[in-house]
């Protein structure tokens, strides 16, 4: 038996319910599931059921039939279905188009950065992007990395950049750039004058370290263990910038990324040795708030920071967004955000 029902007579009771609604029932019709609904919308099936349980009370008619599997929309539940389908793609280019708009005006990009990012290329590419978007003002602020996952949760930043990022159910990844690390010590250290090193040199060597939190700290710890260097740790700290004046004053050796030395190796204060047949790197990631559309000038930007490291050859090898840049299986999805965060 089929109805006819003309979906603008629900005008008045549409409008006091939010579109969110509208869609996650339509989602529920797509699917024919409440789970895979739930999925799509970041939602429990708990929350889906009741938001279906309240269209149907506010219609004061059945939607979809329960009984049935998969589910099935009830006669009048495919009518009110057809009707919403056509008002929720209307919204959502509404939407677009107001963000399109939005983006024409907005052409300000919140930035929330570690340190040691800035240590590197960093001004410069961003002084290339204003270059190529006269219009568009960043704003960087560099941060400790709790307060960087902080502000891109809490909408204070556009995107940050991380390292070891780490995803949740509020955040996502994108790989940026892959730091090779290397041995950072005095130019008067015996190592200093070598063309590379291998780990096994290390051996017995004073050596500074990241603080135990940290898994930059861990990855180090595992590096050297998997080539039988015990190394003789004199200090810890929880930044690079520190290790480096540590190292300056001949409190020992470190492994840092290269990047992060390029002002010291040009100063003479330090020397940055390769490591020998073996690689071992710090990853970098971008991190973005789940469903929040980025601004044009924001995506360009990521676009243009990417494009950067494929052309410098430092785009991450391989799927990775986070994890062990020595054996990435060991860092799984349930690993610790909070520790992930501490990485420098």
């Amino acid at each position: 038996m089929m109805y006819s029902l003309d979906i603008r007579k629900l005008a008045g009771k549409i409008s006091s319910m939010q579109f969110e609604a509208l869609k996650v029932f339509c989602d529920v019709a797509r699917q024919r599931s409440f789970s895979q609904a739930a999925d799509v919308n970041d939602l429990t099936q708990s929350a889906v059921s009741q938001i279906v349980q309240q269209l149907e009370r506010r219609l004061g008619a059945q939607l979809v039939d329960r009984a049935t599997r998969p589910l099935q929309l009830t006669p009048l539940g495919q009518t009110y279905y057809e009707g919403c389908k056509g008002l929720v793609e209307q919204y959502q280019e509404l939407e677009a188009a107001i963000r399109q708009a939005q983006d024409q005006l907005a052409g300000s990009v919140q930035v929330a950065a570690i340190y040691s990012v800035g240590l590197g290329d960093m001004g410069q590419l961003i002084e290339r992007f204003q270059s190529q978007q006269p219009r568009a003002r960043v704003h960087i602020e560099y941060l400790h990395p709790d307060r960087v996952y902080e502000k891109v949760q809490e909408g204070t930043a556009d995107f940050g950049l991380v390292s070891f990022p780490s995803r949740n159910r509020q955040l996502t990844v994108l790989p940026w750039r892959e730091e090779v690390m290397v041995l950072a010590c005095p130019p008067t250290h015996a190592l200093a004058g070598n063309q590379a090193v291998r780990p096994s040199e290390l051996e017995n060597e004073k050596f500074v370290g990241f603080d135990k939190g940290l898994v930059i700290r861990r990855e180090v710890d595992r590096f050297l263990r998997e080539h039988g260097a015990a190394v003789d740790l004199t200090l810890e700290f929880d930044n690079i910038e520190t290790i480096k004046k540590a190292v300056e004053v001949g409190a020992g050796v470190a492994l840092l990324p290269e990047p992060t030395l390029r002002r010291e190796v040009a100063a003479g204060t330090l020397v940055a040795v390769p490591l020998q047949g073996t690689r071992l790197v710090r990853p970098l990631g971008i991190i973005q708030r789940r469903r929040h559309k980025l601004s044009t000038t924001a995506t360009r930007l990521i676009d243009m920071l990417r494009q950067s490291a494929e052309r410098n050859g430092s785009a991450p090898h391989g799927p990775s967004s986070g994890g062990s840049p020595i054996k990435k299986a060991r860092h799984s999805r349930n690993g610790s955000a909070r520790a992930s965060r501490k990485a420098v």
